[in-house]
């Protein structure tokens, strides 16, 4: 899988089949997980944004995402709610929106929740064989980022 984070995708093998599962995510200023989704690895991160932002999003917020969630209707659902888009632009855009550079650079904190996940043996090894196993075991864990 080149060109993407081997943490937010994983494949394993059911009946000789090939299945791809994409785990989308959100995280607090604290790097402690706010809301998992757990996709076929043909959907797109961006269509899973609204539903990962919903509870979440307050008047004041920075959002920082990458340039997999910049979309129209990703901007405008954190406009309604008062907060801040930080996701830069893609480059097939054809005009170009700026963001805040230095904000930008504190959305290492969802890169440091994903270590943090693969800390965990069974989410770095992929040992579920079901989705459901595996995402109950992730959902697990981001509990104990609270704790």
């Amino acid at each position: 899988m080149r060109g993407r984070d081997a943490s937010a995708a994983f494949h394993f093998a059911q009946h000789d089949v090939l299945f791809f599962l994409i785990l989308p995510w959100s995280c607090d200023a604290y790097g402690r997980i706010c809301a998992l989704a757990l996709t076929g690895g043909q959907a797109g991160d961006c269509p899973q944004a609204p539903g990962l932002l919903r509870r979440h999003l307050r008047a004041g917020q920075a959002v920082l995402a990458d340039r997999a969630y910049d979309a129209d209707y990703v901007r405008v659902q954190i406009g309604q709610a008062g907060a801040q888009a930080v996701i830069p632009g893609k480059k097939n855009r054809t005009i170009r929106l700026e963001h805040e550079a230095e904000i930008y650079k504190d959305r290492n904190q969802i890169e440091r929740a994903i270590n943090g996940m693969k800390r965990f043996r069974a989410v770095a090894t992929r040992f579920d064989k079901r989705a459901a196993n595996y995402f109950a075991t992730c959902c697990l864990i981001a509990a104990l980022t609270w704790l």
